[in-house]
């Protein structure tokens, strides 16, 4: 796990997770299916047999010790790096812009401005508001509970990376209302909101109007997030 920058930091944040997790398997699970790893594929990088991955994954084999955690974070990253490190710079760019992973799940800044009508194709999201822009230079995925929970109004600004012109998804949704409500501190707000995980007849009524009067655009989708996280990569 040698040299410096985002692959040696996000690499001593994932050893560190396994190494101080009261269930260190669950929490190698957690971040092996992050990277859309399965156990056969880093039992082979690892020249090991599918069942250790499966039985650290499992707690039936003692916890692995430091060397074992480096092996296998490496073997991710490796693997990661062989299919063009997606996730590596996904997880680079949310470390470097001071967030925890599981707040900010991806924070792209586009080349060129992208047509949000294109956004929401790519997503298969349902505009319920019309804003006052149709391009944004980038996105910031969120999960809202965490968000909501765990970040300050400053910290909660910074999401916004370079420019407020870009589109803020927000996962974990159920209604849409305490994301509206926490939107409504932030001066100024994005010009684009997608809510992730609901349709449009399970949203909350007031949302949007709350859009309406904050001037950005609003819509929802239900596609899974991982397809979510992989078009909105596309767009790059």
């Amino acid at each position: 796990m040698g040299g410096r920058g985002p692959k040696r930091e996000l690499a001593e944040k994932i050893a560190g997770e396994i190494t101080l997790s009261d269930d260190p398997g669950a929490t190698l699970r957690k971040w092996r299916t992050d990277f859309d790893t399965s156990q056969t594929d880093l039992a082979a990088e690892l020249d090991v047999s599918s069942s250790v991955i499966s039985d650290y994954e499992s707690g039936r084999r003692e916890s692995p010790g430091i060397g074992v955690v480096g092996r296998l974070v490496d073997g991710l990253l490796a693997i990661d790096e062989r299919r063009g490190g997606n996730r590596i710079r996904q997880y680079g760019r949310v470390l470097s812009a001071g967030f925890d992973s599981d707040v900010v799940l991806d924070l792209r800044e586009y080349p060129s401005s992208v047509r949000l009508s294109e956004v929401y194709d790519s997503v298969g999201a349902t505009e319920v508001v019309d804003g006052n822009t149709d391009r944004i230079n980038g996105h910031t995925v969120i999960d809202s509970i965490e968000a909501i929970t765990r970040l300050s109004s400053e910290e909660f600004f910074r999401l916004y990376g370079q420019s407020t012109n870009r589109v803020l998804v927000f996962t974990s949704v159920t209604r849409g209302e305490a994301t509206a409500v926490a939107l409504r501190v932030l001066n100024p707000t994005p010009n684009a909101v997608i809510l992730h995980g609901l349709d449009e007849a399970d949203l909350w009524p007031h949302a949007a109007d709350l859009a309406r009067i904050d001037g950005y655009s609003l819509a929802v989708t239900s596609t899974p997030l991982e397809e979510l996280l992989d078009e909105l990569a596309s767009l790059e």
